[in-house]
């Protein structure tokens, strides 16, 4: 035999609910989820819908409480008209065959952030931080009806798994909400002025004095006592008994968030701070200016959370409209710092002024590199042919003019006579050659030889020989195009033909016009 399940008492007289059970003709429990003192939450089957819901509902022996049964009622309706994706939503209420008033809500999957806190502790900064801005979401959507919730806490925080796989967080449990502004233009609260009803860690001063005569201010203290457990994993102030806790708030600041968590920014600390001032006045004056100062802790992607906080406030006359966000963020650069466009200037604006500038810097290399060219081109084009080299007597080797024009070139033969002289080929790379090979050949009357024989080179520099000055020499011919060489007249020749050659400026080897026969 199969065990039974998790039963609920119902009545007080054996009348339970099982798994299995169909409530109302169309739900079947499938698990119970949680109970109270006050009531329970079961997991259950819409047969029609074919979905999964979730139904809350008050006990049998809280039937005879009013104030229960009033409080059940205000959750529902506050629910109902809070059309937030980040408030549970209500899709039914009725009543039971028992008598107990119920509700149905969207089934949610995951846990709340006491039972975070207990199993992880505090949670990241930037997380808890998201967490607070998508509270102040759904705040900011209540205050807009005029709805104050009266106990925002962790443990009516609840996390689920959006589709997209991001966290996201329900607000939960509007029982003893006030609600200031409903259409029919009453001012209904179902609690007693000499009563305390919620979570006194989480209260503000005045709702513990009074928790009738309050406003928006102590869900603005609530949010930044949660904030504080978030960050630090304690409550910012402590006491055994009410009375004790009282007088810590009336008499005592509350512990430094960065004494517990070094860590934490101090300018995430004051904002925290300023929600907890004793004098509702000191604090934000609505959850939007807290959302625009929590901005900058934020991951990315949460500017639209704030806008529309702003938004909301702004519609309803609650937030001030010229009220200004910080700049969005921007991605770091290279030593880690974000950087953020000037006040007063778009993201796009900005972009669009770093494209000019990078143009018009671009176009100034551009035209420094064109200015240089055109000068050096113009400087070579403007230059005189240089003078003739000293006489091989004084010299004894081949001068080279790069600059001067060839003769050749400019249409004119030249009109000096010209001779090789017999120089020593130097170590390294030979120059480029003034004259071809073919025309040293034909001045020459020789066959070079069709390879340069191997031999030994001397490294820079090697004394030049002198020879004595030999017989002029007619020009080179030189081909139109190739610049002028200057080259100075070869000495007479003094000695015998020994060596019968030399070597041109290519290294080849060519024979002396006396020496050959």
């Amino acid at each position: 035999m199969a065990a039974e399940g998790p039963r609920v008492d119902m009545s007080g007289d054996g009348a339970v609910i099982r798994e299995g059970d169909v409530l109302a003709g169309k739900y079947r429990v499938e698990k119970v989820l949680g109970a109270g003192g006050m009531g329970v939450v079961v997991a259950a089957h819409h047969i029609g819908l074919d979905t999964k819901v979730a139904i809350k509902f008050l006990l049998p022996e809280m039937l005879g409480n009013r104030d229960a049964v009033a409080r059940f009622a205000t959750e529902a309706r506050a629910a109902v008209r809070i059309k937030s994706e980040y408030v549970a939503r209500v899709f039914d209420v009725g009543i039971l065959e028992t008598g107990a008033p119920y509700m149905v809500m969207e089934f949610l999957d995951g846990g709340d952030l006491a039972a975070w806190l207990e199993q992880r502790g505090w949670l990241p900064i930037d997380l808890a931080v998201e967490f607070i801005l998508q509270v102040c979401v759904a705040v900011a959507d209540a205050h807009a009806l005029g709805i104050v919730h009266r106990d925002l806490k962790p443990a009516n925080f609840f996390c689920v798994r959006r589709s997209d796989g991001q966290l996201s967080i329900k607000v939960l449990d509007f029982g003893i909400s006030k609600v200031t502004g409903d259409s029919s233009g009453q001012v209904m609260s179902v609690t007693r002025t000499n009563s305390v009803m919620g979570s006194p860690l989480y209260m503000s001063p005045e709702q513990l004095r009074s928790p009738k005569d309050v406003d928006a201010q102590t869900d603005i203290w609530s949010i930044g006592a949660s904030l504080y457990e978030l960050l630090t994993g304690t409550a910012p102030f402590q006491g055994d008994t009410i009375a004790e806790l009282a007088v810590r708030l009336a008499s005592h600041p509350p512990p430094p968030l960065r004494v517990l968590r070094p860590e934490i920014p101090p300018v995430l600390e004051a904002v925290v701070l300023k929600c907890l001032e004793r004098d509702r006045v000191k604090r934000y004056q609505n959850v939007a200016e807290l959302a625009v100062a929590l901005l900058q802790f934020a991951p990315r992607g949460s500017r639209a959370q704030v806008e529309r906080i702003s938004a909301i406030l702004r519609a309803t006359g609650l937030a001030t409209t010229g009220m200004s966000l910080p700049p969005s963020r921007q991605p770091t650069n290279g030593d880690g710092v974000e950087t953020f466009p000037p006040v007063g200037k778009s993201r796009l604006s900005v972009n669009r002024t770093r494209q000019l500038a990078g143009i018009a810097g671009v176009a100034a290399v551009l035209g420094v590199l064109t200015a240089f060219a055109f000068v050096t081109l113009r400087s070579k084009s403007t230059d005189k042919p240089r003078a003739p080299a000293a006489p091989a007597s004084e010299q004894g080797v081949t001068v080279e003019s790069p600059s001067a024009p060839s003769a050749a070139a400019s249409g004119a033969a030249s009109t000096e006579p010209r001779a090789a002289a017999d120089t020593t080929p130097l170590a390294g790379p030979s120059p480029p050659s003034r004259v071809g090979p073919k025309a040293a050949a034909d001045e020459w009357h020789v066959t070079p030889p069709p390879q340069r024989p191997e031999m030994h080179v001397e490294p820079r520099p090697r004394p030049v020989e002198t020879r004595a000055p030999g017989p002029p020499a007619p020009a080179a011919k030189v081909a139109p195009s190739a610049p002028e060489t200057v080259v100075a007249p070869e000495p007479k020749q003094t000695t015998s033909c020994s060596p019968p050659f030399y070597f041109d400026d290519k290294g080849a080897r060519v024979f002396k016009k006396e020496c050959v026969h």
